[in-house]
C-alpha cells in the first residue's frame, strides 16, 4: 500500500497494492496495522455507501462540526469520480484551498479527509457508487456545508450544471458558513 500526501496537510492519497490475474484482482482497503503504520490512527465507527445514478451527480461540500467531526476514507467501488477537499481550519496557512482528485474502479485510490476539511465529489460516469469509513457517527445537528459554486473556493468542477440535492442548493459560501475548527499546526 502507497500513502501520497497531497498539497493539502492531512489529506492523503492512498494507493493499495492490487493483485490480479485472470480471474479479477485482489486488493486490501483496509488494514488497521499498515494504516497505523503509516501515522492514519483514526477509529472508523460507520461505513456509507451512496449510489448516483447520472453523470454530474454533485454531492457536498460536506463537513461535521466538533465535537461530531468526522475524517473520512472515501473509495469508489463502481464507476468514477471527482472528488474535492477544501480546508475550512480558521488559521491553516492553506485555509480556503482545494485540492481536487479522480478516485475510480479503474485506478482503485482512496481518499483520507481529515476533520476540519469540507469533502465533495461529482460523478464521471452514471452508476457511480461511492463508499466511505467515518470515524465518527453521522450527527444531523453537527451537519454543515459550503456552496459548491463559492467564487472565493472557484472549484474547477467537471460540470457547470450539477445534478443537485435540495440541501446543497442551499448552503453559503466558506466565508459565511459556520466552522469551528483551529489549525493546530
Amino acid at each position: 500500500m502507497k500513502i501520497i500526501q497531497t498539497n493539502l496537510p492531512g489529506v492523503k492519497l492512498i494507493e493499495p497494492a492490487v493483485f490480479g490475474d485472470h480471474r479479477g484482482f485482489f486488493l486490501e482497503s483496509y488494514n488497521e496495522a499498515t494504516f497505523r503504520a503509516n501515522g492514519i490512527e483514526h477509529a472508523f465507527v460507520q461505513d456509507n455507501h451512496s449510489l448516483s445514478v447520472e453523470t454530474g451527480v454533485l454531492r457536498g461540500l460536506h463537513y461535521q462540526l466538533n465535537p461530531k467531526a468526522q475524517t473520512k476514507l472515501v473509495r469508489v467501488t463502481a464507476g468514477a469520480i471527482y472528488d474535492v477537499v477544501v480546508d475550512i481550519r480558521k488559521g491553516s496557512p492553506t485555509f480556503g484551498q482545494w485540492q481536487g482528485f479522480i478516485l475510480s474502479t479503474a485506478n482503485k485510490r482512496q481518499l483520507l479527509v481529515p476533520q476540519g476539511f469540507a469533502h465533495g465529489f461529482c460523478t464521471l460516469v452514471p452508476n457511480c457508487e461511492v463508499q466511505y469509513k467515518v470515524d465518527a457517527l453521522y450527527s444531523p445537528e453537527h451537519d454543515r456545508g459550503i456552496a459548491w459554486d463559492d467564487p472565493a473556493l472557484d472549484i474547477d468542477w467537471p460540470t457547470a450544471r450539477p445534478v443537485l440535492s435540495e440541501k446543497d442548493t442551499k448552503h453559503p459560501v466558506l466565508a459565511e458558513a459556520e466552522t469551528n475548527f483551529l489549525y493546530e499546526g
